[in-house]
């Protein structure tokens, strides 16, 4: 059962009940199917969500290292076979082309397009990263009793493009995107150490406190997803971001990428627990 209860806007309320009880084989499914094109974090909770970036092979080396040299942001569940649309390590009946619920085409670092299926735009040089994702940990956070704001407003997590260098890796180059949940001050500790033992997924955040300490001059305005309430006696957590690769890819400018809409992730047969260290 999902974690979360209110319904994204514009979803179809049947639908998102089936999403609420779906296994991850089912949501995928359903999201194959098209009927379901909305954030998913809350949903299969135990269970690993992730990030995605498509690249040619020409780029796929200087990715991997990339990721390799930047594990918070980047850390790698599966790195498909040049061509291949499955997944076949972090699930199975799983088509790279289909089963997240948004994608995104980028065409020289410009954002050209957002659609519900890349299947028309494969082609035989593509090598498709599957990157861990901090949804994967909300679950556990909700159990020890700290609250997602944006799953209760119904929202997608906030995410910011901060002043942060990635180290850059042959082509590859640009600043670290973070994701950002209000924790109550005497529940940051519990949540550093809920998140910081499954580094897989992000684990423990990058930074706690001052927004511009890390160039976010408005917290109001995330540059991906939605604002949530911060309420007195909270303090803004931030995480690093499997949206990051989209920042590479805009200041990195290479002829040809695919990524996940943020927020709109894989939901893998992998659980949790198995990514603990």
């Amino acid at each position: 059962m999902s974690t979360v209860s209110n319904k994204p806007e514009g979803v179809d309320a049947e639908v998102w009940d089936r999403m609420l009880r779906a296994t991850p084989a089912e949501a995928r499914r359903i999201i194959r199917s098209g009927a379901f094109q909305a954030p998913t974090s809350g949903l299969c909770p135990g269970y690993a969500q992730a990030n995605l970036i498509v690249l040619p092979k020409e780029q796929a080396y200087d990715f991997l290292l990339f990721a390799q040299r930047n594990p918070k942001p980047c850390p790698l569940l599966e790195v498909t076979e040049v061509g291949a649309r499955e997944a076949t390590i972090c699930a199975t009946d799983c088509d790279i082309a289909t089963d997240f619920p948004k994608y995104r085409i980028y065409r020289h670092g410009e954002l050209v397009e957002e659609t519900a299926d890349v299947a028309a735009y494969w082609r035989d040089d593509f090598v498709s990263f599957v990157i861990g994702c901090s949804f994967s940990f909300e679950s556990e956070l909700v159990e020890a009793g700290i609250e997602m704001r944006h799953n209760t407003m119904g929202r997608n997590v906030s995410m910011y493009l901060t002043d942060i260098d990635c180290m850059p890796a042959g082509s590859m180059g640009g600043k670290m995107v973070m994701s950002m949940r209000p924790i109550p001050h005497d529940q940051v500790v519990k949540a550093v150490q809920i998140s910081g033992a499954i580094p897989k997924v992000h684990g423990a955040p990058m930074h706690i406190g001052d927004p511009a300490a890390i160039g976010v001059r408005d917290i109001a305005h995330p540059e991906f997803g939605d604002p949530v309430d911060i309420r007195e006696g909270e303090v803004p957590v931030f995480w690093a971001c499997g949206v990051t690769p989209q920042s590479i890819v805009m200041n990195s400018k290479p002829e040809f990428a695919i990524t996940h809409a943020p927020g709109c992730m894989l939901i893998t047969d992998t659980k949790n627990i198995d990514l603990k260290e």
